[in-house]
């Protein structure tokens, strides 16, 4: 009997403690999650910012699949046996989780209850309500480079394909007609427009700045890719990590070849008679002619203004480019999003320049995680003065005027750097007459220029429950 047992102890007692640790382990982890979950919510980090999956918890089992999946890692977590986002304002929108998912309980969505996030509605091949302008990139929540630049590329097939059997040569009032204006040339108009060329497309691109984008705005060195980027037939750049100086040679090379027309801001849309699409142009009375329009701008938009005296001065700026320019000088930088203060941390590390940044609110609440230890430590360090719950009044040729919870305050400045955000390109939609609806997660608000969905609309994206 004693042997019995002796065997029974030697059997179970190792599962015993395999089930102890594998039990202690899923509750560490649980606590961690929670925990991670609860400082998002305090630092205001518990909204995701673009496409990210929601997970329906009566089809959730909690397999973990999703969590292994993600690559950006602890985006996702199980909390109660069913899978949350745990540091949403990181996801990205990779939607590894979804295509793990063994239950297919996942789906990505924009926005959410609280925030919505207005997306164009398109058919799946593309096109607007407006029949022959269409749309890809960011400003349909296609945030990632990559995914851009394949949009861009699928788009330009569906225009390509649009056109067979169009007598492209037909003869028009007001001048030459384009095949395709593509309005917008960052990642997705510069592939869009490679592939329109190969098709033996005559295609014009008008970027309202640079070739870019989005791009031109991120801070010096700042990582924006990890694995190669192709334009098909136009060249690799290969990683394995990849900055935005890379990135903007890359577009360079790429872009030699295209007929890009820079600093020039569509400002309006409208289909004539004859079918033939005219843009008009912010600095050009000539309006641009073209039998397809492919909008492939970011959401940035244009930069949003302060509408305060003395903004005109050449001291302001939009977006920064090279740091060391400002040493030795007073800066202000105004915003609350993660360019404004990343651009700020930048010129903290330049010597002699003194820096302050300014925002509205109460918290960095969109600032990345990664970001945020570097400001606490400018900030103790003393090389960046943060001025929250504040806005600016005048500016002023060396000075600077600031409205702050203990009233007036005036800086010594020498340059200003906004980078609020800017005009939603969604307005520009609306205006040409795209159909815009807004997003909150799984339910979606009907543009109201119209109830139903234009004919070949995605209809997956526009599931609505209780």
């Amino acid at each position: 009997m004693t042997r019995f047992y002796l065997w029974l102890a030697a059997t179970v007692g190792p599962l015993a403690l395999l089930f102890v640790f594998i039990e202690w382990r899923i509750r560490r982890r649980e606590r961690e999650n929670r925990e991670a979950m609860a400082r998002a919510a305090r630092l205001g980090l518990d909204e995701p910012v673009s496409l990210h999956p929601y997970i329906d918890p009566d089809r959730c089992i909690g397999s973990g699949a999703c969590v292994a999946a993600c690559p950006e890692k602890k985006i996702i977590g199980l909390v109660g046996g069913r899978a949350q986002l745990i540091r949403a304002a990181e996801c990205v929108g990779h939607g590894a989780c979804a295509a793990a998912c063994p239950m297919k309980a996942i789906q990505l969505v924009f926005g959410t209850a609280r925030r919505g996030v207005d997306i164009p509605r398109v058919s799946s091949k593309f096109e607007t309500n407006l029949p022959g302008v269409f749309l890809a990139g960011e400003v349909g929540g296609m945030g990632l480079i990559r995914n851009a630049v394949e949009q861009g590329r699928q788009a330009m097939a569906a225009i390509v394909a649009s056109l067979a059997g169009v007598d492209r040569g037909a003869a028009t009032d007001g001048g030459e007609v384009l095949d395709v204006l593509v309005v917008g040339g960052g990642p997705a108009g510069i592939s869009a427009a490679h592939h329109a060329t190969d098709a033996g497309l005559s295609v014009l691109v008008c970027e309202q700045e640079d070739t870019g984008g989005a791009i031109l705005h991120y801070p010096r060195a700042k990582l924006v890719l990890t694995r190669p980027l192709e334009i098909a037939g136009h060249g690799v750049l290969k990683g394995p990590r990849l900055s935005k100086e890379q990135l903007m040679d890359f577009f360079d090379e790429v872009t030699a070849d295209l007929n890009i027309r820079r600093r020039a801001r569509v400002t309006g849309v409208t289909r004539r008679d004859d079918g033939v699409f005219a843009a008009t142009l912010a600095d050009d009375p000539q309006p641009v002619l073209a039998r397809r329009v492919l909008v492939a701008v970011g959401r940035r938009g244009t930069p949003r203004k302060l509408g305060v005296p003395g903004e005109e001065q050449g001291k302001i700026v939009y977006k920064l480019i090279e740091p060391e320019r400002y040493r030795g000088l007073d800066v202000l930088v105004v915003g609350g999003g993660n360019s404004a203060v990343e651009s700020a941390l930048m010129l903290a590390e330049v010597g002699d320049t003194r820096v302050t940044l300014s925002y509205r609110g109460d918290a960095f609440s969109r600032v990345a995680a990664e970001t945020r230890p570097k400001l606490d430590a400018a900030v103790a360090a003393g090389q960046l003065q943060v001025l929250l719950k504040s806005t600016v009044e005048r500016i002023d040729f060396e000075h600077v005027t600031l409205r702050t919870a203990e009233g007036p305050l005036t800086l010594a400045n020498h340059a200003v750097i906004v980078q609020a955000g800017g005009n939603a390109p969604t307005e520009f939609l609306r205006a040409i007459g795209v159909l815009v609806d807004v997003h909150h997660g799984i339910r979606i608000v009907q543009d109201a220029q119209g109830a139903d969905p234009s004919p070949g609309a995605d209809r997956s994206r526009r599931a609505e429950r209780p």
